[in-house]
């Protein structure tokens, strides 16, 4: 079997939460949240739903049940609050939640932006990713050029392969 050989039996569109985490962005303002959906669109993916929601735990978490327990929803990807700020509790509510983490994600972004943007400020970042029930979530910094190297890096190529590894047993 080819290295590839296991992404032939894939879900053709993925259903998404799109979350923008941002005490500032509103509908008007948040390219980060924009960038992520066209992304989607482009890939021939469905974005089922979208919001902006403050730093706050409460809310994020809120955002996140809600996604979970959708059936139009197969991944939740988060951008904003993963950074190292008194007001940035993304990362803790995402792991808090999570049935099972992804590592890989965080660590390959932070070898990406390393390498081939930030170089050692990839430090402060604390991308995150894992499984809450049978959904998929991602948890992305803000900027957008962030956003862009997760999504045509990291989560676009793997999304396909992801949702069906979750769907498998269903």
């Amino acid at each position: 079997m080819a290295v590839h050989d296991h992404r032939r039996k894939t879900e053709e569109s993925i259903r998404c939460l799109v979350l923008t985490v941002s005490d500032t962005r509103d509908e008007r303002t948040d390219k980060s949240g924009k960038l992520i959906m066209k992304g989607l669109e482009e890939a021939g993916h469905v974005t089922s739903d979208y919001g902006i929601v403050k730093d706050e735990k409460g809310a994020i978490a809120s955002w996140i049940h809600k996604g979970v327990e959708e059936a139009s929803v197969d991944v939740i990807l988060l951008n904003g609050g993963t950074g190292i700020a008194g007001r940035d509790v993304t990362v803790e509510v995402v792991d808090g939640l999570l049935d099972k983490g992804m590592p890989g994600f965080g660590e390959i972004f932070r070898m990406l932006s390393f390498t081939d943007d930030i170089g050692s400020a990839a430090i402060l970042s604390r991308a995150t990713a894992g499984v809450i029930k049978r959904t998929a979530v991602f948890a992305m910094p803000g900027s957008t050029g962030a956003v862009k190297l997760a999504m045509e890096r990291l989560i676009l190529p793997e999304l396909n392969h992801v949702v069906n590894e979750l769907k498998k047993d269903t």
